[in-house]
């Protein structure tokens, strides 16, 4: 690990006295609390192409990325030019990826900036690449400037009008499955899991660009995004990684403890916490563990609460009530356990004999939670330990398909496929 450039006492601070973004804002992947949850209870049940859509817009090329929200902007990214069709993916020398940001209460595109790939990509090929292509990681703000992580061709960071800050290099490798995860913001630190471009995790000053600090080594097949969270009086930045779940001091990049975890090619959903429990969800054939946080060196004999063979391998799940929640991304199936013994209370198939994936993370309003389908709609399901399908909206007339998970702010809902984004609910 690289030797801080900041004190730690000044980095507490900073914590303290800087800006963020609106209460009401979505200003990262997965919300402002990165657990999926809102307390705004007035966004609609149902939508469809002539119901409660204030806009759509067409977007410049697909992308997997999660729409985020400020103020009266949208900022979301998409890439062009190369992969948009297996059969006719085209020149990869042509391959942009845009950084975009859209009025709120229009749609209307606002300024978009193209990063040209520079570095080596992957051939839009195989299982994994062509299911959500070049532009997967979500964008994050302060509501002074605006963050978006490129792969290896880097870190970029905007003014809100658009106005270029600086850009960084966090690594170079490319992979065959491409690249999922999304930074994160703690006091002045821009946080960023590279584990896909360098096997390493970095905390970039935000105002800079400047490595303020990084550790490098131990992150295997780590495609999620970290995960703040409180423990008692400490900070705690979890990051989980194949055969091994890690959480380090957010201020310093210093290891606090470290678990036996789940051993899988890739682990994409971000770990959740709640009441000092770690949820941690991975592996193709399906698996779970709760682990409790705020140990201190190895804890895999001390801390582990439980383990179960059901799991998901893409979407994170959500805790409500004493039960988690969350859909298997290759089956449709939505499970509801017991937080406190991960006893499964129900299974039960969302899409029916279509079995559509679901790659999207849900969110959580008012007691109810909003699953997004790749290719067969929205499914909104009651949070609570019975199963009961409250809607199921399809937006008829869009083919495209979806992957990011939905953004909330002020009762509506903004939404991405890989063709338009949306805007659901009432005009403002």
């Amino acid at each position: 690990m690289k030797t801080p450039l900041l004190l730690r006492t000044t980095l507490l601070f900073v914590s303290v006295v800087s800006f963020s973004a609106g209460a009401a804002d979505w200003s990262r992947f997965r919300g402002p609390n990165g657990d999926g949850s809102t307390a705004d209870t007035s966004i609609p049940l149902k939508w469809s192409e002539k119901e409660n859509v204030v806009w759509r817009m067409p977007l410049p090329g697909p992308g997997s990325s999660s729409p985020i929200v400020s103020g009266t902007r949208v900022f979301l990214t998409s890439y062009s030019g190369y992969g948009a069709t297996t059969n006719d993916p085209g020149d990869i020398a042509r391959l942009t990826r845009h950084a975009l940001c859209l009025d709120r209460a229009t749609g209307k595109i606002l300024w978009s900036h193209a990063v040209k790939a520079t570095q080596p990509n992957k051939p839009y090929q195989g299982q994994y690449l062509t299911t959500h292509g070049y532009a997967s990681g979500s964008a994050v703000t302060d509501g002074r400037s605006v963050f978006f992580f490129f792969a290896n061709e880097g870190v970029f960071a905007f003014t809100m009008d658009g106005q270029p800050l600086w850009n960084v290099s966090v690594g170079l490798k490319a992979h065959d499955w491409g690249n999922g995860t999304s930074p994160i913001l703690h006091g002045n630190l821009l946080i960023v899991n590279a584990a896909i471009e360098s096997d390493t995790l970095f905390a970039l000053d935000k105002t800079t660009g400047k490595t303020v600090w990084s550790v490098r080594g131990g992150f295997p097949a780590s495609w999620n995004t970290p995960t703040l969270a409180k423990v008692g009086a400490r900070e705690e930045l979890i990051v989980n990684a194949s055969r091994r779940l890690r959480a380090f001091d957010p201020a310093t990049g210093s290891e606090l403890w470290s678990c036996r975890g789940i051993q899988a090619a890739e682990l994409c959903p971000s770990v959740v916490v709640r009441d000092g429990i770690a949820f941690v969800l991975g592996s193709p054939n399906g698996q779970m563990m709760a682990v409790r946080a705020g140990g201190s060196g190895d804890v895999s004999a001390s801390h582990v609460v439980w383990e179960i063979r059901k799991g998901s391998n893409v979407g994170s799940p959500v805790v409500h009530d004493g039960h988690l929640y969350w859909a298997n991304d290759s089956r449709g199936i939505l499970y509801c356990a017991k937080a406190a013994t991960g006893e499964i209370v129900f299974e039960q198939p969302l899409t029916g004999q279509r079995r559509d994936r679901i790659y999207a993370s849900p969110i959580l309003s008012g007691g109810r939670l909003y699953f997004v389908s790749r290719t067969s709609g929205t499914y909104v399901v009651a949070a609570k330990p019975q199963f009961e399908l409250l809607a199921h909206n399809v937006i008829a007339d869009d083919p495209g398909v979806c992957n990011a998970s939905p953004a909330v702010a002020d009762g509506q809902i903004f939404l991405r496929s890989d063709r338009l984004a949306y805007c659901i609910g009432t005009r403002r």
